[in-house]
């Protein structure tokens, strides 16, 4: 039963790959344009904002765990 389903597994994984296609007409767009720069600049910005908010969030964590230590 472990092979079957492991065979059909790779199977569905091989079929999903000859579905793909190598144009991508979107991003030539985008790179023609111009524009990818936008796309790149704003993604760079959320992540930066996620990992500030993710260092903010420890630092105050931190502070919390240390009153709770010194309280007890």
């Amino acid at each position: 039963m472990k092979k079957f389903a492991f065979t059909l597994m790779m199977l569905i994984t091989s079929l999903n790959l000859f579905a793909q296609n190598n144009d991508i007409e979107m991003a030539d767009a985008l790179r023609s344009n111009g524009k990818i720069y936008i796309v790149v600049i704003c993604v760079v910005i959320i992540l930066v904002g996620l990992l500030i908010y993710l260092f903010t969030l420890d630092r105050r964590l931190k502070m919390l765990e240390k009153k709770k230590s010194d309280k007890n």
